[in-house]
């Protein structure tokens, strides 16, 4: 079995893969931890699931968290017995980097880039509505051209409640309407349709800089509740990421 890891800036997704098959997904939050309590904490979620240690055969993760690396590996090596894959630039991802510097660009949206298209070919754009929403676009060759990063639907609110001192704090539910009859309405549709309006003009601007429509496939958090609301996105898939490190997997596990 294989376990794949996303760390983000504010959750970390793992999943375990029985070949092509995610059997299990956790989404944590990202905190600091020692490799001993990473690794315990792993072994913990793998017993409570009942899947034998020794079952894991392999594992990669993509990371935005520079501090949680060395901890991650050693934590994976010292109690599961794999040596990780991390995803970098440099791996053999089966697509072209036409960004420079090819350093500079989140793994993440590397990974998602590489399971969108084997999922739904090329061109594309993936949408991942994380910390931040970024459109990573890939050319009608395939080649990851890059993309936009604005600030995420939490990063976002939390920016709004900490500099005003009335507002309440909401859930992050599509509202009925955009005219907010009352405060909790009115912050909802202010960010769920103020950042559909987002997603869907920078996908339009896209469409007219590449000259063609692509499909738009989003993932992440907040995924489903945007689309539900968005005029171009026309996929969701929540764990396209972890899909994403599978296949680089496949591409670069020691052999």
């Amino acid at each position: 079995m294989l376990l794949v890891l996303d760390v983000g800036n504010t959750t970390t997704v793992i999943g375990i893969y029985d070949g092509e098959t995610l059997v299990k997904h956790w989404r944590l939050m990202s905190e600091r931890h020692t490799s001993d309590e990473l690794g315990i904490y792993l072994l913990n979620l793998l017993d409570i699931c009942g899947i034998p240690r020794a079952s894991i055969d392999g594992a990669i993760y993509s990371s935005v968290v520079p501090s949680l690396d060395m901890a991650l590996s050693e934590g994976l090596r010292e109690y599961l017995s794999v040596d990780p894959v991390k995803v970098t630039p440099s791996l053999d991802l089966g697509i072209e980097i036409a960004y420079s510097p090819r350093h500079e660009v989140g793994a993440d949206r590397l990974v998602n880039s590489v399971a969108g298209k084997a999922r739904y070919g090329a061109p594309l754009i993936v949408v991942d509505f994380g910390t931040a929403i970024t459109l990573d676009i890939l050319n009608s060759e395939g080649a990851y051209l890059g993309g936009t990063i604005s600030p995420g639907l939490v990063t976002g609110m939390e920016a709004l409640f900490g500099r005003t001192a009335k507002l309440p704090q909401v859930s992050l539910e599509p509202p009925k309407s955009v005219i907010g009859n009352n405060t909790i309405g009115s912050i909802q549709a202010g960010i769920l349709f103020g950042n559909a309006g987002l997603v869907d003009f920078l996908v339009r601007k896209t469409w007219d800089e590449l000259g063609c429509r692509t499909p738009v496939a989003a993932t992440g958090g907040h995924a489903a509740a945007i689309a539900s609301i968005s005029e171009t996105i026309t996929a969701v898939d929540p764990w396209l990421t972890l899909e994403g490190l599978r296949l680089i997997h496949e591409r670069n596990r020691p052999r």
